[in-house]
């Protein structure tokens, strides 16, 4: 990995170094004019003031500073101030409040999500940069959590083929003293503690230190486990117009591998809502995460300047756990594994972006390179059962005996990548623009089973486009139409082994239209809606002609409809409310199902909505709905997860200005549903009845 190390550094200095050159070729007169965007400050302030739910910033979805009114694609956000409202902890909790997305129950050990239909364990960003591992992901130093929709590999490479998930960390403020702290627990036990402190070291140096422990329970029997989390952060300023940021994370987490339950009829298993289908000393999952990223920033010029990150990221993953694999209604049969994977991550980016305008014109250029490296280590043993695998159905199961087997497979994976990309936003008598765009990308995986000896390579380059035309008829309103594209190898969306088969084959293609509107009826709240089609294909398929070979013939299409509106309503009222209408299928036959099936975990109608109502300066409401209708669990079409109405609601008061508590409620009429599954047999119940007390304290 030293070599892409290296290879990172000279793409920064190689970037800097062109930079002044530019500048001094350009027309002076275009240098002295700034485009006329009303672009945001490139960095996120953060105070003990209340920002509420509305944002404006789009760079993630450019990579330069684009106001989000101003981006051709889909963007939900939560906000911090959202997310301690709704006392939400754990990024999957967060994401079940952004429409479009249904989450998958990742095993009982992940973070697993459908964005617009398509799934993914890797498609997860931390300031725009990768972080593919499979663990959950806690929030106590996140600013804000962006889901970015529509193939969109211009920005963020392979994968990201329904839309990515991004989180925006908190940085150290210059200038700015003071430390605030949360503590909070619920009627299962469960309960969490965070610390947030800033300090100046300096005039031109500050640190910033965010840590958390929690412990989880709640109403599944044996489940339990804790998190801990802390993350130190340095902003220092080198100069006028030079700033380094530096971050360290270390995320501890161990818990209860917890599968959920199977299914009967069709439908998931009722009566058993609180039952351990599984050991309630072998399911276990932990996972200890080290993440370091360092970036600088320069401005050459008004309107000229570079970026560039460097970030290395290890991850330690093990989990096991007795799994349900079906029941008649007497008895359940079981199967059950461990598995452990290690990881290194090693990714490094560089971005220049010139803004320069003229007469009746405004430009922004982005060139950009990345390269990054990938290992990953990964094992399994299955278990062996003594006499059978079946136990009777009860409230407690009775599991016979069982044994870890020897290791089953061990696999090795290298993946090195090089990414080159452009794009020119370019704006028209400030009516017109034009966003357009490619990625290069050079994929090279090579895997080897390590008990067989097999090994496994493909080399992929690719070019990824991506166009928009956004129409402003005022600085308030946006119209846009986008077309992008993305792809993902088919090794899968973690890389770990790469059959000799599937190495004939070149990657999956994803190809998203859309057409969109967006509105800011006041200064703080956005509204916006959009149609779109999102087709998949090149996947593998058996081949139509029945010659028994495999070929890529399989194909599906997600087609919907979003509306959302987000911000200040009134000035006692934020609210972020969102519906999505989705409709997909395959269709061909694939590897996936027949031709005909409607797409797994793909409800047809989707609400979100989170609201809070200030009464006065010290007493304040909330109240949320989350609604999905009828989905099925796998793309066998064989087992229904029923619809269901989930209300949520919260209660704030303020005792001072430094000391604040709340009251939060999930699931406030004690609903029972399954929000989400993996496969027909591992059904995840809904939490019940939830109360949680906390309170707040900034000094």
């Amino acid at each position: 990995m030293r070599h892409i190390a290296l290879r990172s550094a000279l793409l920064l200095g190689s970037a800097l170094a062109a930079s002044p050159a530019m500048a001094e070729s350009a027309d002076s007169a275009a240098a002295d004019a700034q485009p006329e965007r009303s672009y945001l400050p490139a960095e996120i302030v953060v105070s003990g003031e209340r920002e509420g739910y509305g944002n404006e910033d789009g760079s993630s979805a450019t990579k330069t500073p684009t106001p989000l009114i101003d981006v051709p694609q889909g963007v939900s956000f939560i906000t911090e101030d959202q997310l301690e409202d709704q006392s939400i902890r754990q990024l999957n909790d967060a994401l079940r409040y952004v429409p479009g997305v249904s989450m998958e129950s990742g095993e009982g050990h992940r973070d697993e999500v459908f964005i617009r239909g398509q799934e993914s364990t890797a498609d997860f960003y931390i300031d725009g940069l990768r972080d593919d591992a499979q663990y959950y992901r806690s929030l106590y130093n996140i600013e804000r959590v962006e889901v970015l929709k529509g193939a969109n590999a211009l920005i963020f490479g392979r994968g990201a083929g329904g839309g990515a998930v991004n989180r925006v960390s908190k940085t150290a403020m210059l200038g700015r003293s003071g430390i605030g702290g949360q503590a909070s627990v619920d009627n299962f036990g469960a309960f969490a503690l965070l610390a947030d402190a800033n300090q100046p070291l300096g005039d031109n140096v500050a640190l910033r230190l965010n840590a958390t422990y929690e412990e989880f329970d709640n109403d599944r029997d044996f489940y339990e486990g804790r998190f801990i989390g802390i993350s130190p952060t340095l902003t220092a300023a080198l100069g006028p117009q030079t700033r380094l940021y530096a971050t360290y994370t270390y995320d501890d987490d161990a818990r209860v591998t917890d599968r959920g339950a199977p299914s009967l009829g069709g439908r998931p298993l009722t009566g058993y809502d609180e039952t351990f289908f599984g050991d309630r000393d072998f399911n276990r999952a932990s996972a200890e995460t080290h993440i370091g990223r360092v970036r600088l920033t320069h401005e050459f010029a008004p309107g000229l300047s570079a970026n560039a990150t460097v970030q290395y990221a290890d991850y330690d993953k093990i989990y096991a756990n007795i799994v349900p694999s079906s029941t008649n209604g007497t008895t359940v049969s079981f199967g059950g594994y461990e598995d452990a994977t290690d990881r290194e991550n090693l990714i490094g980016h560089a971005n220049l972006v010139w803004e320069t305008a003229g007469e009746g014109f405004a430009s922004t250029l982005l060139l950009g390179v990345e390269a990054g490296s990938q290992d990953t280590i990964n094992a399994r043993r299955n278990v062996t059962f003594a006499s059978g695998n079946t136990a009777p159905l009860a409230d407690v199961i009775a599991l016979p005996a069982f044994s870890l087997a020897p290791v089953s497979r061990s696999r090795d994976s290298k993946l090195e990548t090089l990414s080159a990309y452009v794009q020119e936003q370019f704006e028209i008598g400030g009516v017109v623009e034009l966003v357009a765009g490619l990625r290069y990308d050079r994929f090279d995986l090579d895997t080897r089973d390590l008990i067989s000896g097999t090994p496994g390579s493909r080399v992929d380059e690719k070019v990824s486009p991506r166009a928009g035309l956004i129409v402003k008829p005022s600085d308030r309103v946006s119209v846009y139409a986008s077309y992008g594209e993305s792809f993902l190898p088919q090794a899968g969306d973690q890389f770990i082994l790469l059959s000799p088969g599937d190495s004939r084959f070149e990657p999956e293609k994803f190809t998203n239209y859309e057409l969109g509107v967006k509105v800011a009826p006041m200064n703080d709240l956005l509204v916006t809606a959009a149609i779109f089609r999102l087709d998949r294909t090149k996947t593998r398929a058996p081949d139509p002609s029945g010659s028994g070979l495999t070929v890529l013939a399989g194909e599906s299409r997600v087609e919907g409809f979003e509306l959302a509106a987000v911000g200040e309503i009134a000035s006692f009222w934020q609210a972020n409310i969102g519906y999505t209408y989705l409709d997909g299928e395959l269709r061909s036959t694939s590897d996936f199902g027949t031709a005909g099936a409607r797409l797994q975990q793909l409800p047809k109608h989707q609400i979100a909505a989170w609201n809070r109502f200030d009464l006065n300066e010290r007493l304040g409401f909330g109240l949320g709905v989350i609604h999905q209708s009828e989905q099925f669990a796998s793309f066998s079409n064989t087992v229904v997860l029923p619809s269901y109405w989930r209300v949520d609601a919260a209660a704030y008061l303020t005792l001072t200005d430094r000391i604040g508590v709340q009251l939060n409620i999930e699931n406030l009429f004690d609903e029972d549903y399954y929000p989400s599954a993996h496969g027909n047999n591992n059904i995840q119940p809904g939490d019940p009845f939830t109360a949680r007390i906390g309170v707040r304290f900034e000094m």
